[in-house]
């Protein structure tokens, strides 16, 4: 069971359940309407009664594949006797029935799909179970307004959210071709020829532009940026084991920044790790 909502009804609280997207009500509390200080006993009575077998029987039939129909059998044709008894916990172990549900703990008590729930009120008070219905739809339409509003926040941010990442990779995490001049300058530093070849700016370069920013331009880089300079720097070492010249090394880790920012962008897996 996951989410627990509450109704009141004729000053009677009422728990819900939803398991598997089905409502389950607690039986208990509505037996607690009739007498709070009696409720398993009312409950009972209600199990006892051949209609109700058969009803219970006929939901389980409809909505449980797994269903033990040869007990059913056996439990129906005792019903007629004076000392047959049924208690919610024999029915489920005995039928593997999945209308009727026994919970411990703090929300604990018998529970029931809506449709049995409703049954039991009507076998209870038809007064309490049209004032149990009003308020269970009233509660359902509460709800059903929470998702259509949340559905509407999402499908729009999802709009606003696509516009800016496309405009995010065409503007920044796509590498731009090195021009000519660009390549014939020597860096300092091996990080800032990995720099140039994916952000396209030397860390010093980067700083000027941003004076008021904390930390340095791999500080503010993306998870897929970061994922495509660990591969750049062990490549640019296997270049300088190969012996070519910082130019040529350039121009080759510049053209895989921008391959593999391509197949990173949008990557499942590398959105996991954001």
């Amino acid at each position: 069971m996951t989410i627990i909502q509450k109704i009141t009804v004729k000053g009677t609280e009422i728990v819900i359940f939803k398991q598997s997207e089905n409502d389950y009500i607690s039986l208990t509390d509505i037996a607690r309407y009739k007498d709070p200080e009696r409720s398993d006993y009312i409950l009972q009575n209600w199990m006892r009664s051949r209609a109700t077998i058969e009803f219970l029987g006929l939901w389980e039939r409809i909505n449980n594949q797994t269903f033990n129909s040869i007990e059913f059998d056996g439990i129906k044709n005792e019903s007629g006797l004076n000392s047959f008894f049924l208690s919610p916990k024999r029915w489920i172990r005995a039928t593997n029935a999945i209308g009727i549900i026994s919970q411990t703990g703090r929300y604990g008590g018998t529970f029931a799909h809506k449709d049995i729930a409703f049954e039991f009120a009507t076998w209870l008070s038809p007064e309490f179970k049209l004032y149990l219905i009003k308020e269970f739809q009233r509660l359902k339409e509460e709800e059903n307004q929470r998702l259509n509003l949340g559905w509407d926040i999402k499908r729009n941010l999802a709009k606003i959210n696509y516009r800016i990442h496309t405009d995010a990779i065409k503007e920044y995490l796509i590498p731009a071709h090195l021009s000519a001049a660009q390549i014939n300058i020597t860096y300092a530093s091996e990080a800032d020829v990995l720099n140039k070849a994916l952000f396209g700016l030397t860390a010093k370069e980067w700083q000027t532009a941003n004076p008021k920013e904390d930390g340095n331009l791999r500080d503010h880089a993306s998870v897929v940026q970061l994922v495509c300079l660990t591969n750049l720097e062990s490549l640019n070492a296997v270049f300088i084991r190969q012996g070519l010249v910082q130019k040529e090394r350039l121009i080759q880790l510049n053209e895989v920044a921008i391959v593999q920012m391509r197949s990173l962008v949008g990557n499942p897996t590398i959105k996991k790790l954001k």
